[in-house]
């Protein structure tokens, strides 16, 4: 095959085809979010255009809830696990120790999993140890998946990061603390703000793994899961509108901090 017909006919349509299949969806939705809904339940006939689900969002009550509670969870779970995952993708990345090998191969294998895995392991682990399901066993099942992203986009990070940074201050005094808040954070900072987007991103998107373990609590996938039997309201196609527009304002912040970074520069 030329290389001119890959580079100008080939690999052009194929981007294409990839950005036609992620962006149709999220086209459609937008746009029905404006149609009008007599019975107050989506339609794709064309009804006329409203703004109507957007001055409502807040109508249903349960919806309501339903994203409150995926909010509250994405929020707590990222901060969790960007707790946890930093200094665990420091020691993984810098240092040699007994069992270093196995905490790599348990990180790729929580990535690895089929989410119905890991959402019955989880709910096996529960019903064994007798705890209710609900809010909190939510939360750890998101804070248990979200450490694995978390590692890992760190890792490849802090492996490109010069140790001998935080070693020049160390020499000059700086307590290990005061020289990961001092040089090591502000470098890696861009890896960190990427991984804690990637894990609310994935908190609040999580359908599978919740269902297993949410008992009667409801998040926003959930919910929208089961109004399928009996008609999605409008409103959901606005809150999946203004999601969608939050999450790509604060990846554009996120793309101009990297680049006014210093390590970019």
């Amino acid at each position: 095959m030329r290389p001119a017909l890959w580079k100008r006919a080939i690999l052009p349509s194929y981007v294409l085809v990839v950005l036609l299949v992620t962006l149709v969806p999220i086209v459609v939705m937008v746009l029905y979010s404006f149609n009008q809904a007599p019975n107050e339940r989506l339609t794709f006939a064309w009804q006329g255009f409203t703004t109507d689900w957007y001055r409502n969002l807040f109508e249903i009550p349960d919806l309501t809830s339903a994203l409150v509670t995926s909010i509250e969870i994405a929020a707590l779970s990222t901060v969790i696990a960007v707790a946890i995952g930093t200094p665990a993708a420091l020691a993984l990345a810098r240092y040699r120790f007994r069992g270093r090998g196995t905490g790599d191969l348990v990180i790729l294998a929580d990535i690895a999993a089929p989410s119905v895995v890991v959402g019955a392991s989880l709910l096996g682990l529960f019903v064994y140890l007798g705890v209710s399901r609900g809010f909190g066993t939510i939360l750890i099942a998101h804070v248990a998946f979200n450490v694995a992203f978390v590692v890992v986009v760190l890792q490849s990070r802090l492996r490109d990061l010069d140790p001998s940074l935080s070693e020049a201050a160390r020499d000059l005094g700086s307590s290990p603390l005061n020289a990961f808040w001092l040089v090591t954070l502000p470098v890696i900072f861009p890896a960190v703000l990427s991984a804690s987007l990637l894990a609310a991103a994935l908190s609040i998107d999580d359908f599978i793994i919740t269902s297993f373990v949410a008992g009667q609590t409801l998040t926003f996938p959930l919910w929208v899961y089961g109004s399928v039997k009996v008609g999605i309201p409008p409103q959901v196609f606005a809150m999946g509108t203004l999601i969608f527009a939050v999450g790509v304002l604060i990846a554009i912040a996120g793309l101009v901090m990297a680049r006014r970074s210093p390590q970019s520069t």
